[in-house]
């Protein structure tokens, strides 16, 4: 199976989220099976150290070109593409005039692909979501020899809530001949399914918490807990705000979920979270 010149295990993608796709998720979820990770969104001018040993699609967001040949020349040999964020309906977004509320500036839009496209030989791909513009879009994302097209099927004022407007990305997938990942409630239920309409899925909000979905989806045989999260946060050095965080969503599923998450409000050291999580 391949994605422009990438080689992949199999179409399930772990979809670019800010908060859970830190480094240490993203590992895990390719150790579980997942067959191609993306970052949380990224700014061209970040100064933050990128960890990127899972390789990964690397998402930007910006507002115009500036900066983005030069960030992607500094990670271009440690990813394994780009994506750009035309997909994100925050109030920062939409304060700043990135994400999903950039898709009414097409000459915009064209710039940074061109930007993108000249900056690097690896595949290049636009996150979108649905609106007016979003077909004309994905032609000029062809025009400009990107490799494909992540659509997330609900509109700006859909946020993240009702269901994915699925005739609409059908719709999309026939304008262009870019391969479409479909990206929105995608789940272990209904991925297969959607499948047969479209190459790639992306899994977001399923496998939050959840690295093992994407065994399930692969057939490999893995189970991974969050003490195996924790060890690679320790690693990293993680705050341990961002190790609480994960720790919240590593519940999901948990017989006791409900009286774990009680008892992880209160823990302020990693050791209390270890001991919760075994008894």
């Amino acid at each position: 199976m391949k994605l422009a010149n990438l080689k992949l295990k199999n179409p399930y993608f772990l979809a670019p989220m800010l908060e859970p796709n830190d480094i240490a998720f993203r590992l895990l979820c390719k150790k579980a099976g997942c067959g191609l990770t993306f970052t949380g969104m990224t700014s061209p001018f970040s100064k933050q150290k990128i960890e990127l040993k899972d390789r990964p699609i690397l998402q930007l967001f910006a507002n115009t070109p500036r900066g983005i040949p030069q960030f992607i020349k500094k990670y271009d040999k440690k990813v394994s593409g780009w994506d750009f964020n035309l997909g994100c309906p925050s109030k920062l977004s939409k304060k700043l005039g990135h994400g999903a509320f950039l898709q009414k500036d097409l000459s915009q839009i064209q710039r940074i692909f061109q930007a993108m496209r000249s900056s690097t030989k690896k595949p290049c791909i636009v996150k979108l979501r649905k609106s007016p513009n979003a077909i004309k879009i994905a032609k000029l994302a062809e025009k400009e020899n990107f490799d494909a097209i992540a659509l997330h099927s609900r509109t700006i004022q859909d946020g993240y809530s009702g269901e994915p407007d699925y005739k609409f990305a059908l719709k999309l997938k026939k304008s262009t001949t870019l391969p479409i990942i479909y990206s929105g409630n995608v789940d272990e239920k209904n991925a297969k399914a959607i499948l047969k309409d479209f190459p790639f899925v992306m899994i977001g909000r399923s496998a939050i918490g959840n690295p093992n979905i994407f065994a399930k989806l692969s057939g490999k045989k893995s189970r991974i807990q969050f003490k195996d999260y924790s060890k690679l946060a320790k690693k990293h050095k993680f705050f341990f705000k961002q190790i609480k965080y994960q720790a919240m969503a590593f519940t999901k599923g948990e017989r006791s979920a409900k009286r774990m998450r009680g008892d992880l409000i209160g823990a302020k050291t990693i050791k209390e979270i270890s001991k919760i999580f075994k008894k």
